[in-house]
This record gives C-alpha cells, sequence and structure tokens, in this order.
C-alpha cells in the first residue's frame, strides 16, 4: 500500500511563501494527485490537482493567480508552491491520490480520491 506524506507546512505572515511537498512511498505515475485543504470548522476544499502522466495542472480559481501544483515522478513528489499567502488560506492540507489512473478533469471532489497523507498545517498570521 502506498503512503503519501505531506511535509512542508509551518507558520508564515501575509505575503509569504511556502512550499509544500507530497511524497508517495510507491509509484504514482500515472495517477491523479490533488491538495485539499480543511479550515477549522469547514469542509475539505480541493486546492489543486495533477495527473502526473498527462501534467496538466487544475488550480481552484480562488488561489489560481497565487498556488501552482507540479509533480516529479522521478521522486515520486508533488509539490504545492504557495505565493502571497493570506490568513484565510490557514488550513490543514492534505495530499492526495485519485481512484485508477483516469485524468484529474472531472476529479474536483474528496469522494474522487481514495488515498490520503496525514496532512501538514499551515498558518497565516501577521
Amino acid at each position: 500500500q502506498v503512503q503519501l506524506v505531506e511535509s512542508g507546512g509551518g507558520s508564515v505572515q501575509p505575503g509569504g511563501s511556502l512550499r509544500l511537498s507530497c511524497v508517495a512511498s510507491g509509484n504514482i505515475y500515472n495517477k491523479c494527485m490533488g491538495w485539499f485543504r480543511q479550515a477549522l470548522g469547514k469542509e475539505r476544499e480541493g486546492v489543486a490537482r495533477i495527473h502526473t502522466a498527462l501534467a496538466m495542472p487544475f488550480v481552484a480559481d480562488s488561489v489560481k493567480e497565487r498556488f501552482t501544483i507540479s509533480r516529479d515522478n522521478a521522486k515520486n513528489t508533488v509539490y504545492l508552491q504557495m505565493n502571497s499567502l493570506k490568513p484565510e488560506d490557514s488550513a490543514m492540507y492534505y495530499c492526495a491520490a485519485g481512484r485508477g489512473s483516469d485524468g484529474c478533469a472531472a476529479r474536483n471532489t474528496a469522494s474522487d480520491f481514495d488515498l490520503w497523507g496525514q496532512g501538514t498545517r499551515v498558518t497565516v498570521a501577521a
């Protein structure tokens, strides 16, 4: 069973940047990989996703100008670069792998993903 481990979270001031990493313990080639976040008292929401073979990224409109998703297949790693962070970006960020090998276009909810990491916390505050 492949495991996903997130890292890179932390505390940062508004306007700052963080890069989250999601390292898989096994091969994630030809998988849709996603980043989700969940703030306290709120539902989990999709932030970005990318297919490791097709490479086409999808980024939520709320963060599109500030967040970038990428992958390094040689390292079985997916990244989320977050710039110009705002307090409302504070949340637990989760990495997830989609079911099967289908593309990411229609996978925009948590139920489309069946393998999850433990999360890494991001706090944006002055």
